[in-house]
């Protein structure tokens, strides 16, 4: 784990707290604006991703990221250590110590996991662990290149969820997926809009979605990035085999070698 990672977290507080504080939040206004865009960029990806098992780390939301997936089974790893009602669907876990078979889900949905995680990269680690091959990771980050990262330095807000948070850029993100083998198939960036609070703003300054979008779209609050797991196949060379074994049938007359058939013309 590097130092700056471990920082960063030590800054958000303990483990448990940092989840409910991102989980308050998504309740406020310009959370409620980040997570509906973030809910219609999954719904596209995940309409597009077949299988049996699929994962969400992660408690933010529960379901509800999944609500649009084809997958057969969809369920939660709540990170959260708190106790929770059993029909929830979810289940208690570490990132970085899954308790699930390996090769046995099809997606793994990441909602901000990384960058709020005191081991990011054994948290991939576990990704490439349980994922079938040619199976899925979706990756939901916060993008240390945009303006959002402007506001957090200048307001002062490094020691407050979601800014304390190690903030983790798609270039690097590609590095750490391509060294799991992954494929990156798809990166896209939302939420172009100052990070404000007030309602009425975030209202007017709807334009800069559509502008960010199509002039500067690597500077976007927020990515969703989504991950091939690509297994390489090798053709395999056959052994030059010298075994003394016969392989004719009993009772069946033996083939005659080209050696024995040159002597007998002789």
């Amino acid at each position: 784990m590097g130092k700056k990672a471990q920082r960063s977290f030590t800054r958000c507080g303990e483990h448990a707290n940092v989840w409910q504080a991102l989980a308050q939040w998504y309740q406020t206004h310009l959370g409620q604006k980040v997570e509906a865009r973030e809910k219609e960029l999954l719904h596209e990806v995940l309409s597009n991703l077949f299988g049996y098992h699929l994962l969400q780390m992660g408690c933010i939301e529960q379901l509800e990221f999944l609500a649009n997936s084809r997958v057969s089974r969809r369920i939660v790893m709540d990170v959260c250590d708190s106790a929770r009602d059993a029909t929830t669907g979810c289940f208690q876990g570490r990132p970085h110590a899954m308790p699930v078979c390996t090769d046995s889900l099809d997606v793994v949905v990441l909602p901000h996991i990384l960058e709020f995680s005191e081991q990011p990269h054994e948290v991939l680690r576990e990704v490439e662990r349980t994922v079938v091959p040619e199976g899925h990771v979706v990756v939901l980050g916060f993008n240390p290149l945009s303006i959002w990262t402007l506001w957090r330095w200048l307001l002062g807000w490094r020691g407050m969820v979601p800014w304390c948070g190690h903030f983790i850029g798609t270039t690097r993100m590609k590095d750490w997926l391509s060294l799991l083998g992954f494929e990156v198939i798809e990166t896209r960036y939302y939420f172009f809009r100052p990070p404000f609070q007030h309602e009425t703003i975030l209202g007017k300054l709807r334009f800069l979605e559509r502008v960010g979008q199509r002039l500067w779209p690597i500077l976007g609050g927020g990515y969703v990035m989504l991950a091939r797991k690509h297994v390489s196949t090798l053709t395999p060379i056959r052994p030059r085999w010298k075994s003394s074994r016969k392989l004719a049938t009993p009772g069946l007359v033996e083939p005659m070698s080209q050696q024995r058939r040159n002597n007998m013309e002789k």
